[in-house]
This record gives C-alpha cells, sequence and structure tokens, in this order.
C-alpha cells in the first residue's frame, strides 16, 4: 500500500519532522530574533544587517565597539553560529549578544553569518554562503567596498575565523579553502582559526545527518586538509562533558602531525557543556572563555 503524505520518517522533537515523501516541518521556529541597532548609546556595540546577496538571501549582521575612533582599524572577526547546520541564526538574541560582546570586549569588527539552513538547503550551501560572506570582506581590502564599517575599521591583515559547534566545522572548512583558493580572496589573508566545541566526526551513529548530506568528508578533516591550513595560529575550545571534545582533540593532534606550521593551543574547560558558554554567559568559565577568546582575535 502506498505510504500517505502524512506518514513520518523521522522526528528530531522538538525541531524537525521530516516525512517520507521528502517533506521538512519545523517544529520549532526561532521567535528571539531582535533587530540590529546602529545607534543605541546604552550599548557597548553597535550593529548593523547587510544583504549580500539577493539570489541567495545571504545576509550578515556586522558588529562594531561603540567607541571606536573614525577609521581606527581593528581586527576582523568572521563568525559563524552552531546549531547542527540546521537551527539558530545570526539575528537571534543569543549570538546576537554573544558576537556583540565579544566584538566589544575583543574591540573588534565582527561579522555574523546569517547563512542558509539545512535540510531545506542541503549541504554544502552552508559552507557556500559563508565562503561568500569572507569574499565579500576581501572585496573591502582597499578600503573601496561596499560597506562603509569595513572600509574605515576592518584591519584586513588580522581576519580571525570563529564558530561553535557546527560554525566550527564551517570556519574549519573556510580556512582549508582560503589556503587552497587563496586567488579568490586576492591579498587578505586569514590569520588566525577560532573553534569552540567543534563538531567533527564520521557520521556514524548520527541519525540526523542522513538527511542533511550523503558525504561525510565534510566531518572529518582530512591530514592533507590541515597541513594546507593559511592561518598562522589555532585555538580549540573545549568542554569536559561535551560528548564532541573527542573530535575537536583528535583535530589538535591531528594538527600538529600534519606538517603544518603554525601554533595550536587546546583549552578545556573542566564540569562544563556542550555551549555552556552561550547558555550561562555570566559564569566564571564563561568568562575566562571569552577573555581568551578575546585576546587571541588580538594576537598578530
Amino acid at each position: 500500500m502506498a505510504s500517505s503524505t502524512n506518514d513520518v520518517a523521522d522526528e528530531f522533537f522538538p525541531f524537525l519532522r521530516i516525512y517520507k515523501d521528502g517533506r521538512i516541518q519545523r517544529l520549532q521556529v526561532t521567535s528571539d530574533i531582535v533587530s540590529a541597532c546602529a545607534d543605541d548609546p546604552s550599548s557597548a556595540f553597535r550593529a548593523k544587517d547587510v544583504t549580500i546577496s539577493v539570489d541567495s538571501a545571504l545576509s550578515v549582521r556586522i558588529f562594531i565597539p561603540s567607541a571606536v575612533d573614525l577609521n581606527q582599524k581593528l581586527p576582523l572577526l568572521l563568525y559563524v553560529h552552531g546549531g547542527a547546520f540546521c537551527f539558530e541564526s545570526a539575528f537571534n538574541l543569543q549570538y546576537h549578544s554573544h558576537v556583540g560582546s565579544l566584538a566589544a570586549k575583543a574591540n573588534a569588527v565582527a561579522v555574523s553569518v546569517e547563512y542558509r539552513l539545512a535540510p531545506e538547503n542541503p549541504i554544502p550551501a552552508c559552507y557556500d554562503d559563508c565562503w561568500d560572506a569572507l569574499r565579500w570582506i576581501a572585496a573591502h581590502v582597499n578600503r573601496d567596498g561596499p560597506e562603509p564599517w569595513l572600509n574605515q575599521h576592518a584591519d584586513l591583515d588580522r581576519i580571525c575565523l570563529a564558530g561553535d559547534s557546527a560554525g566550527a566545522n564551517i570556519c574549519h572548512h573556510l580556512a582549508v579553502r582560503a589556503g587552497t583558493s587563496g586567488e579568490q580572496l586576492g591579498r587578505v589573508k586569514v590569520a588566525a582559526l577560532a573553534l569552540i566545541h567543534p563538531f567533527f566526526g564520521d557520521g556514524a551513529g548520527d541519525r540526523l545527518w542522513k538527511y542533511l548530506c550523503s558525504d561525510t568528508t565534510w566531518l572529518r578533516p582530512t591530514a592533507q586538509d590541515l597541513a594546507t591550513l593559511p592561518c598562522r595560529r589555532v585555538k580549540i575550545f573545549l568542554a569536559e562533558k561535551d560528548s564532541l571534545k573527542f573530535g575537536g582533540r583528535n583535530y589538535d593532534e591531528d594538527l600538529k602531525s600534519s606538517g603544518w606550521k603554525g601554533a595550536v593551543e587546546t583549552v578545556e574547560h573542566g564540569g562544563e557543556d556542550h555551549v555552556f558558554h552561550l547558555k550561562m554567559p555570566e559564569c566564571e568559565k564563561a568568562v575566562d572563555l571569552m577573555e581568551k577568546l578575546s585576546c587571541f582575535i588580538n594576537l598578530d
């Protein structure tokens, strides 16, 4: 007997329901979207939204410290949010507050990418969107790009890629692509890579991944890829109770043995779980993570 259009193939409550006919139902819609505000005198940072591509609806939220001087050059942070490639938004309250606070604390320009989510937009759409965002940033190298804040304040010799969970995975692939397709970035170089509770593995036992992509190579950094990283510095943040920590530890070990010539450091916070710093930003270890990440962004 033919299956009904309402037959469910799998469910990831309370987020997704996937039907046998291929339809996808989001059970929980992001409701805490907040607007950017460029002129809030009470805030430590200013923010604005910019559409990069009308065709793909690719947009970014840009943050600068409120106290930045005219034409003062600051490190550029490209931030990629987590959420299993399927959830969250650069525009929700959690990531707006986190990336804005990071821009203020690190005294940096931050560009947070609103990439297309899987499974409606199958992988590698999210990777391609973030690469397009990096190329858009690179278009400001001569201070004549389309975005005034980047022309005035972004030091494109000091670009740091950073992301949490799935966003850290995307940042790794961005760095690899920058190392192998450098001509697309012109004179712009990626100087540093920060991976916060990164999502790496082999896809084994992951029910969700098979609905996102048939290719598990996106999950496994190879020695060849690691050796091509163009950045001089990598910092990995792990949490003791996070089941994903083993992928981060392996990344550290594999990077050191790959022939890559840079410096890598891993920081593990004891007693904490996955993305604890987003859930409890005021706790002592979250403050420590932000402090270490801010210092890392500003290293030459």
